[in-house]
């Protein structure tokens, strides 16, 4: 298999995943990968804090589309900004209580859903063997 090929297959792999993963959290519990994975970092940072610099790097999008990541996660209550006490222009974002309590909710889902996926894909002609490479 050619480089491109690979590199191919890899993208297809990760967009189905992905794609079924946003459609689950989705519709269980109305947001999607992006504020997992946030949610996620933010549960795991300590304090439950990370700088809106820090958590742009974690969830993989730009600037501006994690400031509205976060206004989103805000108005759900999810987390809170908070501004640095050292540096003023410094925000960062906090995981609130109900914050982690959604998160200890999606988590196990995230696993299973996650598994069910694996499962399905493994079918595939194409993209099992692939994903088989890819947890060995």
């Amino acid at each position: 298999m050619s480089v491109h090929a690979t590199w191919s297959g890899l993208r297809a792999l990760h967009n189905r995943i992905n794609a079924n993963l946003e459609r689950a959290l989705q519709r269980r519990f109305n947001f999607g990968m992006s504020e997992f994975v946030a949610l996620s970092a933010l549960a795991g940072a300590p304090e439950g804090e990370l700088r809106m610099q820090e958590l742009t790097e974690v969830v993989g999008l730009n600037q501006s589309s994690v400031s509205r990541l976060v206004a989103r996660l805000e108005q759900s209550g999810l987390t809170s900004r908070e501004l640095c006490e050292t540096d003023r222009r410094g925000v960062f974002s906090c995981i609130t209580p109900a914050g982690r309590q959604v998160l200890d909710e999606a988590e196990p889902f995230f696993e299973h859903t996650l598994t069910a996926i694996f499962e399905e894909v493994a079918e595939d002609p194409e993209l099992g063997p692939l994903l088989a490479k890819v947890r060995a």
